[in-house]
């Protein structure tokens, strides 16, 4: 049985993405390209998993540069006034293999709420150079209106312009210290 220990995110091959309705037809998609999380854990026992995740909210790309400046605008992120969002874990409960239930406190804009996300977990599982890797995979759907951020256009055919759902995607790989 190994002890809790430290791990180190592993950027290169971690990512954070979203995805929100666009006109009720499609869906636009986006990342933040800068963000760093910390873990702590004995993969022998994961309900001792303590984690964190910071995300610098300018890093944010949507592919146009325009709706990129957009977002970070008081309209939605605000990002010169609350450059970070921020999820701390508060409970992990095990579904059954290496599914579990990830819930955490996420800030977003100022606005602190509790969220929960399907998470899975992998390994540990040594890489060819021989460190220990420990996977965290988190699905998960947020209402961007309930963290303020609010701003929308109705539609002439009925509607609006961006869904208030924010489909978040986040996939970290961890190396351990």
């Amino acid at each position: 049985m190994m002890a809790a220990s430290t791990w180190n995110l592993d950027k290169s091959h971690s990512g954070i993405t979203f995805s929100v309705r666009h006109m009720m037809i499609t869906n636009v998609r986006g990342s933040f390209n800068q963000f760093d999380a910390e873990l702590t854990a004995d993969p022998a026992d994961l309900s001792s998993l303590e984690t964190s995740l910071t995300i610098d909210v300018a890093s944010i790309d949507t592919k146009d540069e325009g709706r990129d400046g957009h977002l970070k605008s008081p309209d939605f992120f605000n990002a010169e006034q609350f450059p970070q969002i921020s999820f701390k874990k508060t409970s992990l409960s095990s579904k059954g293999g290496d599914d579990y239930s990830l819930t955490g406190d996420l800030t977003v804009a100022g606005v602190t709420k509790s969220v929960t996300l399907n998470a899975e977990i992998s390994g540990p599982a040594k890489d060819p150079w021989g460190n220990t890797k420990l996977g965290v995979v988190g699905d998960g759907v947020i209402s961007r209106s309930e963290f303020g951020l609010t701003w929308n256009a109705a539609l002439e055919t009925g509607g609006f312009l961006v869904g208030d759902a924010i489909k978040i995607h986040v996939e970290l790989e961890f190396a351990q210290a």
